[in-house]
Order: structure tokens, then sequence, then C-alpha cells
């Protein structure tokens, strides 16, 4: 488990260094690039690409965690009450739609700022 989390998170880090660069268009030429690289700083966009990259992991990785937790939850109060599996399992979809939605959420902003590190 610990393995898949340091793989996902090392995933998210090298999408955000990747998303660092501004993908320039074909008409600029060096000079303009040059340019708005010293005008940008070199490492301008870095706090905001990392940061986006961190945080998307983040949010996927605490994702994960809460829906195990409520999968296993789910499965211990069905062995315990089988006459309640139809009421916990409902409650469990519930539960598990919630936390997805706000892991989209937290994701898509963390994607914005992404493109915002990129000049979009």
């Amino acid at each position: 488990m610990r393995n898949l989390i340091v793989l996902v998170a090392l995933a998210f880090l090298a999408l955000s260094i990747v998303a660092v660069e501004p993908a320039l268009a074909q008409d600029v030429t060096v000079e303009q690039q040059v340019a708005i690289k010293q005008a940008r700083g070199w490492g301008a966009g870095l706090g905001i690409g990392l940061g986006s990259g961190l945080a998307a992991g983040l949010a996927v990785i605490g994702a994960g965690l809460g829906i195990g937790r409520i999968g296993g939850s789910a499965v211990e109060s069905i062995a315990r009450q089988p006459e309640m599996a139809g009421s916990i399992f409902t409650n469990m979809i519930l539960a598990a739609a919630l936390i997805e939605g706000a892991t989209l959420f937290a994701v898509v902003v963390a994607f914005l700022g992404m493109g915002q590190a990129n000049g979009f």
C-alpha cells in the first residue's frame, strides 16, 4: 500500500514538473521566449506547479483511503448484521459518492492551478 501511495505521489510530481514550462505557440520568436522566461523568473511557476501536483496527489490518496475505510467498515457491519445489508450498502454508496465529489473538485482545482502556472 505504501508503495502505491509513493508511486501516485511521484506520478503527480512528475506531471507537475512537466506542466511548469509553458507550451509556447509556434509563431513566438526565440527572443520573445527568452523575454517571457526572464519576466516570469526561472522559479515563478515552479511553486504553483509543484503545489498543484501535490494537491491533486494528496486529494486522490485521501479519497482512496476514505473509500477504503468506508468499504471495510460496511463489510464488517454487514457481517455483524446481515439483515441490514441493504441499508448499509445504500449508506456506503452515498458516503463514497460524496467523497468522490469532493475529490473531483480538488483535482480540478489543482489542474486549474497547473494551467495557471503555464500561463493559460
